[in-house]
C-alpha cells in the first residue's frame, strides 16, 4: 500500500484552558495598563516591558502552569526531557486595526502565546514558512489549488479561547493580521533548556 511520510515535521502544541479564568482575569487587570511600549509596525499595537516570572505572583503562577508543557514539548524537539525555564515574558495589546508583522524570536528555543481575551476570527495567529527556504523556484499557486501541509505557505491557528496556550519552536515565523474586532490581549514568552549536550560538547543556559 502506498504511504505518504511527512519528513521532519515542525511541531506546534495547542493546550486548551492552560490557565483558568481567575488567573486570566488577574493578568488582564494587572498588566493591561502596563502595556505602554509602542510597536514600530502598528500604532494600534503596544507591549509591556520584558518581564520575568519573579516580577509578579501572577507570572510565577503562569510559569508554574506552563513549565510541564515546556518539558513535554521540549522532548519532541530535542529528544530528551530536560529542565526548562521561562526566559522572558511580555503582554501584547492589539487594538482595533492593529497587526503584528511577521517575525520570529531570537535567543530562545521554545516560544509561546497565552491568549487572555477572545480573538476575532480574522486576527488569529498565522504561522508561515520561512522566506527563502528550500522550496522549488517555481510554484503552483492559484485559486484552484488545494492547500495542504506540503504546499501551503501559511497555517492559520484555530480560534483560541481565553486561557489557551500554543507552544512552537522559536525560529517559526508568525504574524497577526489586522484586528477588526475588540482589544486582543496575549501574553507571549520565550523559554530555554537548562543545557544541551551534543556527544560530550555541552553548553548550559540560564534565564
Amino acid at each position: 500500500m502506498d504511504e505518504v511520510i511527512g519528513l521532519f515535521p515542525t511541531p506546534l502544541l495547542r493546550v486548551p484552558a492552560a490557565l483558568d479564568r481567575t488567573l486570566v482575569a488577574g493578568l488582564v487587570a494587572h498588566f493591561s495598563a502596563r502595556a505602554t511600549t509602542a510597536n514600530n509596525a502598528s500604532v494600534n499595537l503596544s507591549h509591556t516591558e520584558m518581564l520575568q516570572p519573579g516580577d509578579s505572583p501572577l507570572l510565577v503562577e503562569v510559569a508554574t502552569r506552563i513549565t510541564p508543557k515546556l518539558v513535554d514539548f521540549g522532548a519532541l524537539m530535542l529528544g530528551e526531557r530536560l529542565g526548562w525555564s521561562v526566559k522572558e515574558m511580555w503582554v501584547n495589546l492589539l487594538d482595533t486595526g492593529g497587526r503584528q508583522a511577521m517575525h520570529n524570536h531570537a535567543n530562545s528555543f521554545i516560544s509561546g502565546v497565552l491568549y487572555l481575551t477572545a480573538t476575532h476570527p480574522d486576527a488569529r495567529t498565522v504561522f508561515m514558512k520561512s522566506p527563502g527556504g528550500t522550496d522549488f523556484s517555481f510554484k503552483n499557486d492559484h485559486a484552484g489549488i488545494t492547500p495542504g501541509p506540503y504546499n501551503a505557505d501559511k497555517w492559520i491557528s484555530p480560534a483560541p479561547e481565553p486561557g489557551d496556550l500554543v507552544l512552537f519552536p522559536s525560529y517559526l515565523m508568525h504574524a497577526v493580521p489586522p484586528n477588526p474586532g475588540e482589544r486582543r490581549i496575549t501574553l507571549a514568552f520565550n523559554a530555554i533548556p537548562t543545557r544541551l549536550d551534543s556527544w560530550g560538547y555541552s553548553i548550559g543556559f540560564s534565564g
